[in-house]
């Protein structure tokens, strides 16, 4: 059998190892609870997910489910390096943790494995090589997703927690590109969607600049194919979005071949700029602006490749003024 193979099998074993905790709500005054979801290709996803309620999400009878995509920050066929990583994202530290709690809503985290034996294949992104991926566990995460988030809605119901139909979408770094990506494919399931740390470049809303096709993830040329539909430019343009970076960010994942493709690496240095900060970013961020969609860009001085408390402050009123709009 080959390795590729052999290694996939293996972690889709070890996914479905994760079983569920009972779904029981957690008494007034417990503090927060973690739920974990496992496997289940029957309902349409191949691997687990978690489920954080914050302790200031009791009482409240309806709200928004806020979802962040895991990511484990490096490569690994040992599952449970990425299953700790979920885990401690959702209930420990992440600006998708924070926000859960500063407005007291559930942030579902799922387990999306970033194999090792696949060395252009960066899942936690939704880059290309995973997108196209056209069988077997890893086909179609952003579908899989999809599921979790039904899945999620129907346990948090019989939990006495229904929530809104669209969820808010947050990612940061490989899961910042991943919530961008996903909201150009579902922008009718997305409330919101805010993302930082994004290599100062994120999906293009257009399908060619300056006479060169632009494939996804670069752009919309080959929306259609990827996706199974088109391109629904009305529903992504009621999308409000939050896309940001900090001034001194030198993360380029433009120059690693398991993010971009040399074609994609010379297309991105050729139409938006080599330089992150703050050529290419300001130049994606005029791209934006000429197409008048509801993304607001925004830049943090004296921060490199993280957040801090004001970033994790302001992501969480971006999401509050969704939340609080009156519908």
């Amino acid at each position: 059998m080959p390795l590729m193979k052999r290694a996939l099998l293996c972690l889709l074993s070890l996914a479905a190892a994760h079983g569920a905790e009972p779904a029981s709500p957690s008494p007034p005054g417990a503090g927060p609870s973690l739920i974990e979801v496992s496997a289940a290709p029957e309902k349409g996803f191949h691997f687990p997910y978690v489920i954080f309620i914050p302790k200031s999400a009791e009482g409240k009878s309806s709200s928004y489910l806020l979802v962040e995509p895991n990511n484990t920050g490096r490569v690994s066929d040992d599952f449970e390096i990425h299953h700790a990583a979920a885990v401690a994202l959702a209930r420990d530290s992440s600006v998708g943790n924070f926000v859960a709690k500063k407005l007291g809503i559930p942030l579902l985290v799922p387990v999306f494995p970033r194999p090792a034996s696949l060395d252009t294949v960066y899942t936690h992104s939704l880059d290309r090589d995973t997108i196209l991926i056209s069988e077997g566990p890893l086909k179609r995460l952003d579908l899989q997703l999809l599921a979790m988030v039904t899945d999620a809605r129907e346990r948090l119901a019989a939990l006495g927690r229904p929530m809104n139909g669209k969820i808010l979408l947050n990612g940061f770094s490989a899961s910042g590109l991943f919530a961008n990506r996903f909201t150009f494919l579902h922008p009718e399931a997305v409330a919101a969607a805010a993302f930082g740390g994004v290599n100062a470049f994120i999906m293009l809303p257009v399908a060619e600049l300056d006479s060169e096709a632009l494939e996804f993830p670069l752009g919309l040329a080959d929306f259609e194919k990827i996706a199974g539909h088109p391109f629904g430019r009305i529903a992504y343009s009621a999308v409000p979005q939050f896309a940001y970076m900090g001034e001194k960010d030198e993360n380029d994942a433009v120059v690693h071949h398991d993010a971009y493709s040399d074609e994609e690496r010379a297309l991105i240095f050729k139409l938006v700029g080599r330089t992150m900060m703050p050529d290419r970013w300001k130049a994606v961020e005029a791209i934006y602006q000429k197409q008048h969609l509801p993304v607001q860009f925004k830049t943090y001085d004296g921060i490199g490749h993280g957040t801090d408390g004001r970033i994790n402050g302001e992501v969480a009123e971006f999401y509050r003024g969704v939340i609080e709009k009156p519908r």
